[in-house]
């Protein structure tokens, strides 16, 4: 983790959970959809400012993900906003590819609640076999 005397300010007004985590949601920038949910430690955050792509914190990998280094589906930074709690922020992206989530769909908020059950509304633009291939 970097020094506290080399963070820059802007950093400080963030506001990461006990585990040193903050959601991040990101969101394509020219539709508005919301395309993910992921976490940042502050590691991450900085490597998303510094290199302009997307770069979460995997809690199942316990290590830096960069977006898309599997994939290709990378996410390219167009703006970094922060909610009026400082405690959420989204990243308005270019997604890469159009494939945001694993399961090769646009969006990984592919299913909306109707009569009680969850249906399916994204069709799967690619094979998740043909993308980590």
């Amino acid at each position: 983790m970097p020094s506290n005397t080399s963070l820059p300010a802007w950093l400080a007004e963030l506001r990461f959970d006990p585990q040193g985590l903050i959601p991040a949601i990101a969101q394509d920038a020219s539709s508005n959809q919301i395309l993910m949910v992921a976490w940042m430690n502050i590691d991450a955050v900085l490597a998303t400012v510094a290199t302009g792509h997307a770069v979460y914190w995997s809690r199942s990998r316990q290590k830096l993900w960069h977006k898309g280094e599997e994939s290709g589906h990378q996410q390219v930074i167009q703006e970094v906003r922060l909610d009026c709690d400082s405690d959420v922020l989204v990243l308005r992206v270019q997604q890469v590819g159009g494939i945001a989530c694993h399961t090769g769909r646009s969006s990984c908020f592919f299913r909306v609640l109707v009569n009680g059950e969850w249906q399916t509304t994204e069709p799967v633009l690619k094979s998740p076999a043909d993308i980590y291939s």
